[in-house]
């Protein structure tokens, strides 16, 4: 009895985790692999789904993408805005994880809560609140500054306006995973340290920044690929404007597909996103892994 009992309950086991593998695997297929397959094939074709085209091209989609200004202008914006966010969600998230864990800060458990809230809080939402914070005329940032600029209006401050939202929203996420890698980390190693008469400067750059190094590795790959497609905040704020001063990659691709129908062009410009930030990765991997070996 009780061996058929176990052996029923193996049986279960075994069928809820075919079940899981089934469901994963279908899930990878469906909403990840196709569509990669599809980009791939749809880069190669003069692709327009609305009235049924679908011709052979070959790489002329690539050839027109490579000639285009407005493809390397967004790629510029792209790389500003990936880049210079990234810098602070990292610089701001330690810094703010580095004041936290200070022993002379209280309510640290209602600090965490609220510097987090905005990295759950929906972006579309985050998004429309900052458009009207930065209005000219009734915005908050224009009279807590005293400063008089038409922020997302005009050309030259339209993409700071972004990134300033962007890290404001994102960086509470780099202060909780250094915060979690602080809580880790060695507390022999600082006391050999104050013994040998290191100070705290000393300390914070030969033991704490090593020591959170595959922390910081793994904020600037996610943060990467996450700006590398960013487009919400673009669509919802400046609709790629003023001009094309905000266009970034991401949302020339959406222009490209759901606005002028393109989608040969749009899936050539993805498949280059896609392979740039592919090797992005692979490069930034390779440099960690080559400084850890020489440590």
């Amino acid at each position: 009895m009780n061996k058929n009992n176990g052996e029923s309950i193996l049986s279960r086991i075994f069928t809820l985790r075919n079940m899981a593998v089934t469901f994963l695997v279908v899930y990878f297929a469906v909403f990840l692999a196709y569509p990669i397959v599809k980009a791939f094939a749809g880069s190669l074709h003069n692709w327009n789904p609305l009235v049924g085209t679908y011709d052979w091209v070959g790489l002329d989609n690539f050839k027109q993408i490579l000639t285009d200004g407005l493809f390397w202008r967004s790629m510029w914006n792209t790389a500003v805005f990936a880049g210079v966010s990234t810098f602070f969600r990292i610089v701001l998230g330690l810094g703010l994880a580095l004041l936290l864990s200070a022993k002379l800060v209280k309510c640290k458990d209602t600090l965490r809560g609220l510097f987090y809230m905005p990295t759950v809080t929906p972006l579309v939402a985050v998004s429309f609140v900052w458009m009207w914070m930065f209005d000219p005329q009734f915005g908050m940032v224009d009279k807590v500054t005293g400063l008089d600029i038409n922020w997302l209006h005009d050309t030259k401050w339209a993409m700071p306006a972004i990134i300033i939202m962007t890290i404001w929203k994102d960086f509470g996420y780099a202060t909780v995973l250094y915060l979690a890698g602080l809580m880790n980390l060695p507390r022999d190693v600082y006391e050999a340290a104050t013994i040998d008469g290191a100070n705290s400067v000393q300390t914070f750059f030969r033991i704490t920044l090593p020591l959170l190094k595959s922390t910081t590795l793994f904020i600037v790959i996610t943060s990467l690929i996450s700006y590398l497609q960013a487009y919400v905040q673009i669509l919802v704020m400046t609709e790629g404007g003023p001009g094309t001063s905000t266009y970034t990659i991401s949302y020339l691709i959406f222009d490209q597909a759901f606005q002028k129908y393109n989608f040969g062009i749009a899936s050539a410009q993805a498949v280059i996103l896609f392979l740039f930030t592919g090797a992005l990765t692979l490069i930034m991997f390779k440099v960690s892994g080559d400084s850890e070996g020489l440590a």
